[in-house]
């Protein structure tokens, strides 16, 4: 209990220090408010209360017949107690006030804070990606699961989600919900819609998700382990109307071509039987599809080289992002750098009026 009370006052104490150094460095010109209007609704309450808190509540006295000779009289310790009192509960509630309005001046340059990337991933759901030349199980539970982890971990960016194989088909659009794509994800599978490798229809899907988006960086993610055999696009036109509103793609080629083991039922112990299959590829497309669009090419063999060409992938997009973008600076609340005095003044006045000195006129 006294760890955590002590790294949360750790944690408090170093975001005021850090405060008080960006106010020293940025200058009062830099200081902004969160809610400039509560300065407003609040003057008139705390003019109030400084007014009500500085006018003269003199004890009843004793009237002197020559007023000249009291204005010689020195003034009392007790009534030095109170004006000072009523100063500091004054400094005390304009602190608050301004506390309250929550002013905040801005901090050094945070990358963290990079506005975030819109992605959408063009998955291949073509039969073919049923080869269980990926481990642990086959092409598609490899490609998910790698997705899962890499895509749908970056809480900054959107992600879309369409899946082809004879036809393309939008399965999540353009969010930050990563629940939901999870979901859906989870649910993609083969054999589910008209089987082929539609790479044109998909890419141009993928590509039409991204046609409103605002973001600085517009990227799509193709995920194929064969060759355009199926769709109603080629390639070639989804790759210019990619370039047309600026989406760089970054193809990626699932497997390897030649023989590849294939799942063919089970025996008659009930054990997965394969066999061995040719699988064309087109690297030469994919290839042509990233250099036309600024993005670029990657081939995956297996898990690993999956999520290396991920990370290469998100760390380009990342650098991107930054290239010739204004530094985001972190807010930095001044509140606390507030409170803190409006705290000890306040203390300090309750103790000065409930002092012995100040009771005595």
């Amino acid at each position: 209990m006294s760890a955590s009370l002590s790294t949360s006052l750790s944690h408090g104490l170093s975001g005021v220090t850090q405060a008080a150094r960006a106010l020293a460095r940025e200058g009062a010109g830099a200081l902004s408010f969160e809610h400039p209007w509560l300065l407003v609704v609040l003057a008139p309450v705390v003019g109030a209360i400084v007014y009500g808190a500085l006018r003269d509540r003199r004890p009843p006295t004793l009237r002197l017949a020559r007023g000249d000779d009291a204005a010689l009289l020195p003034t009392g310790l007790g009534v030095r107690a109170r004006r000072l009192a009523r100063a500091l509960a004054s400094v005390a509630a304009v602190l608050c006030a301004v506390a309250v309005a929550q002013p905040v001046v801005p901090g050094e340059p945070d990358p963290a804070l990079t506005e975030g990337i819109d992605i959408v991933v063009a998955l291949d759901v073509s039969g073919s990606m049923r080869a269980a030349d990926f481990r642990p199980q086959d092409r598609l539970f490899v490609a998910k699961d790698v997705i899962a982890t890499h895509v749908l971990s970056r809480p900054r960016d959107r992600v879309g989600l369409v899946v082809f194989a004879g036809e393309a088909f939008t399965q999540t659009p353009l969010t930050h919900d990563r629940a939901l794509v999870k979901t859906v994800l989870d649910g993609v599978r083969t054999g589910v819609i008209q089987d082929g490798t539609a790479i044109g229809d998909g890419l141009a899907l993928a590509v039409a998700r991204l046609e409103t988006s605002k973001a600085k960086t517009k990227t799509v993610i193709l995920l194929t382990d064969g060759d355009n055999n199926a769709g109603e696009l080629a390639p070639e036109t989804a790759t210019e109307l990619a370039k047309e509103i600026g989406v760089k793609v970054y193809p990626i080629l699932v497997g390897r071509g030649g023989r590849v083991p294939f799942p063919d039922g089970v025996d008659i112990f009930g054990q997965p039987r394969f066999v061995t299959v040719e699988m064309p590829v087109n690297p030469a497309l994919l290839k042509t599809i990233a250099q036309a669009t600024g993005g670029a090419f990657f081939q995956a063999t297996d898990k690993q080289s999956l999520e290396t060409s991920f990370q290469k992938i998100l760390e380009s997009l990342d650098k991107s992002a930054l290239d010739g973008s204004p530094p985001v600076r972190r807010r930095l609340p001044l509140s606390p750098l507030l409170l803190l005095p409006a705290l000890a003044a306040f203390a300090a006045a309750l103790l000065l009026r409930h002092t012995r000195a100040s009771t005595v006129p």
